[in-house]
């Protein structure tokens, strides 16, 4: 799944992405465009945040 959709799925806002990992939306917004690639160690806190295993997420290269 993309990023966008497994946050959708959660029923967050990219704010509320922003706020718990402490980055800005503006962040959230390049990750999920694909425009900017998160760091291992922030898909790794996506895939918690969102509570699904890493092989389920799809994340833009």
């Amino acid at each position: 799944m993309s990023l966008e959709a497994l946050r959708v799925n959660k029923g967050m806002t990219q704010q509320d992405v922003a706020d718990r990992l402490g980055v800005s939306r503006n962040t959230v917004i390049k990750w999920e465009s694909g425009e900017v690639k998160p760091k291992e160690l922030v898909i790794y806190a996506l895939a918690k945040l969102y509570e699904v295993d890493l092989d389920m997420m799809r994340v833009p290269v």
